[in-house]
């Protein structure tokens, strides 16, 4: 099935800034080698930690391979957990799915026409029934594919084939995650060096959908909320990366790395909570 492209896409007059619900409540240094591209909370089994992905959490031997960059990650309310990850020669994107009993198994999608490479982050729905990626640049849509492991239609043998779209009504860039915090709601963490879509960098953005998914297109009605936190000893480029909504607490969590050598010694996890 076939992906229309994401090029071209027309920039939209910025509206209004969201209120701003989502508030400060504290951070952690981030380490930028295991905790530099995205975070999940785990919910099964009980008293799990917290997981991270980062250049240095790529096992060897998927290195090995050519699946250089891991995204954003998520975990399923019934304990399955998948890391996205693609690699320089395109092609192909390859999702690494841990299953409740500790096992993991490797699921492959070739890229279908108009698709970009990037396989930046994976959030799976409530339901556990369909996982939600996100590409790069500047686009108008979200990519959603039925959950490998989880949804009957996936097998590590076959290709993970394309789901369906999220057509948002108003375009983003450098989207680094996305997390449901409800079954039809989106927070997504955007790394916008820009700022001409939202009228603010590195922007928190709300994504609501006309309706949970369930296997064919639906529309996105994109919010921004706020600016992430930008504060280090260094001055320069910030990265947002990956970002995490722990239904339990009502937390929610955001990577954002430090410039230059401050990278090492500040980047921070942050933390907020909503009102």
């Amino acid at each position: 099935m076939a992906v229309a492209a994401a090029v071209a896409v027309a920039v939209c007059a910025a509206p209004a800034l969201g209120a701003d619900t989502w508030t400060e409540a504290g951070s952690d240094r981030a380490d930028p080698l295991t905790e530099s591209q995205g975070l999940t909370s785990v919910e099964v089994p009980a008293d799990s930690p917290n997981r991270y992905t980062g250049i240095g959490t790529i096992p060897g031997d998927v290195s090995s391979r050519g699946w250089n960059h891991v995204g954003d990650p998520d975990a399923s309310y019934d304990g399955h957990y998948i890391e996205p990850y693609q690699r320089d020669d395109g092609g192909a994107k390859m999702f690494r799915v841990q299953a409740p009993d500790g096992s993991w198994s490797e699921y492959t999608h070739e890229l279908v026409s108009g698709e970009a490479l990037n396989n930046s982050f994976v959030t799976i729905s409530p339901d556990g029934q369909w996982m939600v990626s996100g590409e790069w640049g500047t686009t108008t849509r979200l990519l959603v594919f039925p959950t490998p492991g989880i949804n009957p239609a996936t097998s590590p043998s076959a290709d993970l084939p394309y789901g369906f779209a999220i057509n948002l009504d108003h375009a983003v860039r450098d989207v680094q995650g996305c997390d449901f915090s409800g079954p039809a709601t989106l927070l997504c963490s955007s790394d916008d060096p820009e700022g001409s879509l939202f009228g603010i960098t590195k922007p928190l953005l709300q994504v609501d959908l006309s309706a949970a998914p369930s296997g064919s297109d639906v529309t996105g009605h994109v919010t921004a909320l706020r600016q992430l936190p930008l504060q280090s000893s260094c001055s320069g480029n910030f990265e947002a990366e990956g970002i995490d909504f722990d239904r339990r607490t009502g937390t929610l969590r955001v990577i954002v790395l430090s410039p230059g050598v401050c990278v090492v010694s500040d980047s921070k996890t942050w933390r907020f909570t909503k009102g």
